[in-house]
């Protein structure tokens, strides 16, 4: 089967390419390298052995679309392009709905009329708001976001949900990630944010290299085992390899299908800048800051539907995590950019 995979070059794009090609699978990489690196493909390739198709497109861009799907006779789309930092969505709503939006709808209608109906998601815990109860399952009510990035998870999570049903000729999965860390065991490939990380564990790395010089941490009195924010860390080869066996699920005519992927284990930041001091030798100064709008004090998953529906289970503890994230950090201390 032959995979065209949006946002390919990307931090969980990029792992994943890996991971269907290690499994038999072709891939063709769609990316406009906004926030990624056409290096992370050429790593991709070293790593494996095998090429990669890759073209430097924007799904907003109905004509390279159409482009890559009349080329390339693809059997379906793992849909990851979308911009992702909760703080900027709050800055630039217009922005992020144009782009994760109307971008995914473009990407939608070009693949149906290429008569290309299986489509897996790339959508996120955040359709869960302030959750109402832990652990988060698949039954969960869906509550107001706290964020326009959350809100346009949301909203094409419904969208594709509609679609579906209104041609149950689609196969759709959406799967709702918790919080990815980690690198892979080569050290080739890893997350490269733009400026100021604004995830915690590129963070973290950062400021272990020497990058930065302190962790801010955004929040202590959470009623959490330490009081701050308390998040589910799943290692990012383990998420790669849930899009592989969704696949597996795809090739059944699932219909629609939505699956968590977490460990369904909750570590705190300070459990985590702790666990990243003792993997890995290295001190993270922090200091505490005012906690962060739209927070919430605990997120963590139940996994149990994936690993019942589609054999998936995470492998990989916050140690090997740890340790996965500070040899990418240490081995390419600029990223991408070396």
């Amino acid at each position: 089967m032959k995979i065209l995979v949006t946002g390919g070059a990307g931090y969980i794009g990029s792992h994943t390419v890996v991971s269907l090609l290690e499994n038999g699978y072709e891939a063709v990489v769609a990316d406009n390298l906004v926030n990624s690196s056409v290096k992370s493909i050429e790593r991709v390739e070293k790593i494996t052995g095998r090429k990669v198709k890759f073209y430097k497109a924007d799904t907003l861009d109905r004509e390279a679309m159409k482009h890559i799907l009349d080329t390339e006779n693809v059997d379906a789309c793992i849909h990851f392009a979308g911009l992702k930092a909760v703080g900027e969505s709050v800055q630039k709503p217009w922005e992020y709905y144009e782009n994760n939006i109307q971008g995914t709808l473009i990407l939608v209608d070009e693949l149906r009329k290429h008569n290309v109906k299986n489509f897996i998601f790339s959508s996120s815990a955040t359709v869960y708001g302030d959750p109402e109860f832990i652990p988060i399952t698949e039954q969960c009510p869906k509550k107001a976001c706290t964020n326009p990035y959350g809100w346009t998870k949301s909203m094409l999570e419904q969208i594709l949900t509609d679609i579906q049903k209104a041609d149950p000729e689609w196969n759709v999965i959406l799967l709702r990630y918790f919080n990815p860390i980690g690198a892979h065991k080569s050290g080739l490939i890893g997350e490269d944010p733009n400026g100021i990380p604004n995830n915690l564990m590129p963070y973290i790395t950062q400021v272990a290299v020497g990058k930065l010089k302190e962790l801010g941490v955004f929040g202590n009195d959470y009623d959490t085992v330490d009081g701050t924010g308390v998040r589910d860390y799943i290692h990012v080869v383990d998420l790669a390899d849930g899009h592989v066996k969704a696949l597996d699920k795809i090739k059944e005519k699932c219909g629609l299908k939505i699956y968590n992927l977490g460990t369904g284990n909750g570590v705190s930041v300070l459990q985590l800048v702790k666990a990243f001091e003792g993997s890995t030798g290295q001190k993270v100064p922090y200091s505490i800051k005012p906690r962060r709008a739209g927070d919430i004090a605990t997120c963590y998953a139940s996994a149990d539907l994936a690993e019942k529906e589609l054999g998936w289970k995470a492998k990989y503890g916050i140690k090997e995590m740890c340790e996965d994230s500070w040899r990418w950090q240490s081995m390419n201390p600029n990223g991408y950019e070396d």
